[in-house]
């Protein structure tokens, strides 16, 4: 194991929700008078908490999104999580792995508490991940790209950001692991790999990743093709 602490993001990487809370988003903007298509959506917000979807709306002239925007949304996201949601296919065996073998990990995610927790008891991840274990943008001021969220998270885990890697599959998510100073595997399985073109190196499956995490895959950068 080359590094001292994994920290991984959530929506996408553990659970399979940004085709979820993507859909609804921008069906939800679109029901406002703000036209958004589901690729609109992964393009602009994927990885990114909501103050950027308000912030965004209004840089583009839109005005202020009403004020109980937020809840309403997390509403129908949460109640499709409930009949929805999955876990990224070979999430769990990877934490297993990571388990078994002692390696430090944690969630550090643009989500509020609240849907990580929703997320994880509807796939059965809770059981990995206690509350010294989960961090949100809610914990800090800036949300990703901002590298605020990962230093937090490496400083309460008690690992300097040099001995970290961050497991990402947004290019929001990326930056801000670059920007705190550790290395980053980005996931292809939603996003282009020329999008996380930043990243360390690219993974496109679990099996993959866990390979590249126990340092048994040769690493040749993003910058190298893979």
């Amino acid at each position: 194991m080359r590094y001292d602490l994994v920290i991984f993001d959530n929506d996408g990487v553990l659970v399979d929700s940004e085709p979820i809370s993507n859909t609804l988003l921008a069906a939800y903007l679109t029901e406002l008078g703000h036209p958004t298509s589901y690729e609109d959506s992964l393009r602009d917000y994927m990885g990114a908490a909501l103050h950027r979807v308000h912030d965004t709306v209004r840089e583009r002239g839109g005005g202020p999104l009403p004020d109980d925007f937020d809840a309403v949304f997390h509403a129908r996201v949460f109640a499709a999580f409930e009949r929805a949601l999955k876990p990224v296919p070979g999430a769990v065996r990877l934490l297993e792995r990571l388990t078994a073998d002692g390696v430090p990990y944690c969630v550090a995610s643009s989500g509020s508490h609240e849907r990580i927790r929703v997320g994880h008891r509807t796939t059965g991840l809770d059981r990995w991940f206690d509350e010294g274990r989960v961090f949100s943008s809610e914990d800090v001021g800036r949300g990703k790209p901002a590298p605020d969220l990962f230093l937090h998270a490496a400083q309460h885990m008690g690992v300097p950001a040099e001995r970290c890697v961050v497991v990402e599959d947004s290019p929001l998510g990326v930056r801000a692991a670059v920007a705190a100073g550790m290395d980053v595997y980005g996931f292809t399985a939603m996003t282009p790999a020329e999008r996380l073109s930043e990243a360390t190196e690219l993974f496109a499956g679990m099996e993959e990743l866990a390979d590249l995490l126990m340092g048994t895959a040769r690493v040749t950068g993003a910058g190298e093709g893979s």
